[in-house]
């Protein structure tokens, strides 16, 4: 499956804007803590990702056959003294074809962008006890700490969230 995956930088929502918007209501279906709870509404999805893109968000999608099936966003940090860092924002992978490789090879692509970039210094966070947690790990990043109660459940649960790190050289 993996040597089927495309990544690729869109620049521009427009002409994906139908099928980022369907990916982005699956995974929150799915139970993804990535700000949104079920059910998403698809015009709130569609808002979302139409007023996504600025000159410091790279957008990247992961593609079979022409299908979006993950996105993983790179926020560079515009502030004097953060612009040696970036942060992970939102990485997806369509459900039906998770652990394929796609999250990671979304991350890998982000990864690089931000040493492209200059960054040094790449930062994220997740819902504690998510799968993400394992595949960020393997990748080398850091757990930095723990917010208790962080983020509500779709149940209405709150759960923590981890922060992780990882110093690009």
């Amino acid at each position: 499956m993996l040597n089927q995956v495309r990544i690729k930088e869109i620049k521009s929502v427009e002409e994906h804007i139908e099928k980022l918007s369907e990916l982005l209501v699956k995974v929150v279906e799915d139970g993804a803590s990535i700000g949104f709870l079920p059910p998403l509404n698809p015009s709130d999805a569609k808002k979302y990702w139409e007023n996504l893109l600025t000159p410091e968000v790279i957008l990247f999608i992961a593609e079979i056959n022409n299908e979006i099936v993950g996105s993983v966003q790179l926020h560079l940090c515009t502030k004097q003294n953060g612009m040696h860092r970036s942060e992970i924002g939102k990485l997806m992978a369509d459900p039906l074809i998770r652990r394929k490789g796609i999250g990671r090879s979304l991350m890998e692509q982000a990864e690089n962008r931000a040493r492209e970039e200059g960054r040094t210094l790449l930062v994220l966070d997740t819902r504690e006890g998510d799968p993400s947690n394992y595949l960020y790990s393997s990748m080398g990043f850091v757990e930095s700490g723990r917010i208790p109660d962080y983020a509500k459940s779709a149940n209405g649960e709150l759960n923590a969230t981890v922060f992780y790190h990882k110093i690009l050289t």
